[in-house]
């Protein structure tokens, strides 16, 4: 019993661990768990945390495959395909996540504005100048690679950038191709589900080979100078000092009104300007408060130790989250045909090398910038940043990550619009 003590699963020791889960499994099968906050909360957590524990021990995937991240996401998707998660659970898992709870607000909101209000801030404006050009070249380098490859392949220029390289850059589900499939409709005068169902498994693969990308390039250019570490830009070690802080509950709690309340804001202005997303708007706002130092430095402290608590205890249960209710294994599998698959990769390898090269002529670490720009843009939106920056352990860059992902979702949409019925 000693020993077995001495394993802890994210600080909780086995026995417990697996009193937990047993009494989590019987309320499951005796179809009592609450669909609540308290009863997904836990299944999320406790499923999360004893997958990433696992994924973290097994010898390859902990190596080249993205370790307990990607085990994570797969090990929940597997559970939901096989049925192990009954049906009820995994619709209330979803709308826990999306527009029912909004969950994943949640996560997101407390990421975003930890990350930036606890950069540096000269770091944070160098940075910014620099990544937001290369990401809109890496984009349009990426969209003519997946045109190309798709001509010599011979499923079409037009056809492999409309349904291959738009839906992996597009940012996602909700906010990506459930849009730009409405947006293809009306162009093409088809059917908005059929259109989703075709756009959808190329959104999946290309959030899968992001993480394992992230994972590999992090893994080659581990001892390389071209690795900032999770740092942008080359700077001064005094830059990259953060004050230690003393977790407080009251201070917590004034992170959490303060971070959801920038939210808000930008929920407000995506009432005005419905095209641009309330993330995008929140990291607009945190932006330019942290770039006239308009924030306190207590308060953003506050913020930072409320980033810290979130950070440490859901990013393994939002991993889970999104294996059970956003990843369709059934769906992926119908379309994996070898042509899709290239085209897909080459959308991966095209921008993620594309960033890197651009990243180092403008002064940036090749290897943040191909995991920020290049693999940030082939992922599911703010699910699928978490997922490719947990796997490379990278999640300092979330904000850095919204960034890029917003803007090319918003960009997508547009070309969407204008170039749908010319390139179809």
């Amino acid at each position: 019993m000693k020993k077995l003590n001495e394993i802890n699963i994210s600080g909780v020791s086995l026995p417990l661990y697996a009193f937990i889960v047993i009494v989590l499994a019987v309320t499951i099968a005796m179809g009592k768990l609450p669909l609540n906050m308290l009863g997904l909360t836990l299944l999320l957590v406790v499923m999360g945390h004893l997958l990433y524990f696992i994924g973290e021990k097994l010898p390859i995937m902990n190596s080249y495959l993205g370790g307990g991240s990607v085990f994570t996401l797969l090990g929940a998707t597997l559970l939901a395909t096989f049925h192990v998660i009954p049906a009820n659970i995994i619709t209330a898992t979803k709308g826990f996540l999306g527009d029912s709870f909004g969950f994943l607000d949640f996560y997101i909101a407390a990421l975003i504005c930890g990350a930036i209000l606890g950069m540096n801030r000269n770091l944070l404006v160098k940075a910014s100048a620099r990544f937001i050009p290369v990401s809109l070249v890496t984009m349009v380098v990426g969209a003519l690679s997946v045109g190309i490859v798709g001509s010599l392949l011979g499923q079409g220029f037009g056809y492999s950038i409309l349904y291959v390289s738009f839906p992996q850059m597009v940012g996602g589900m909700g906010a990506g191709i459930l849009p730009l499939s409405k947006i293809y409709a009306a162009n093409l005068h088809g059917s908005q589900a059929a259109i989703f169902s075709q756009l959808a498994p190329a959104t999946t693969l290309g959030n899968i080979l992001a993480i394992i990308g992230a994972v590999l390039i992090v893994k080659v250019f581990a001892d390389s100078p071209y690795n900032g570490h999770g740092v942008l830009i080359p700077v001064n070690k005094d830059e990259l000092k953060k004050e230690k802080l003393t977790l407080d509950p009251t201070q917590i709690g004034v992170g959490m009104m303060f971070a959801f309340s920038i939210f808000l804001l930008g929920v407000i202005c995506n009432a005005f300007v419905p095209k641009i997303h309330s993330y995008a708007f929140m990291i607009i706002i945190v932006f330019i408060l942290k770039a006239f130092n308009a924030v306190p430095k207590p308060l953003e402290n506050c913020v930072a130790m409320f980033n810290q608590v979130i950070m440490t205890n859901l990013t393994h249960a939002v991993l889970a989250g999104i294996g059970l209710s956003l990843i369709d294994l059934s769906t992926l599998a119908k379309a994996m045909t070898w042509q899709f698959i290239l085209l897909s990769l080459t959308s991966v390898l095209a921008m993620g090398l594309a960033s890197a090269l651009i990243g180092k002529l403008v002064g940036l670490y090749p290897v943040e910038t191909a995991i920020g720009s290049g693999m940030i843009n082939n992922s599911m939106g703010g699910t699928g940043n978490i997922a490719v920056l947990s796997a490379s352990d990278r999640m300092e860059m979330i904000a850095f990550a919204q960034m890029a992902n917003r803007l090319s979702g918003a960009i997508i949409l547009i070309l969407g619009g204008l170039l749908a019925s010319v390139l179809s």
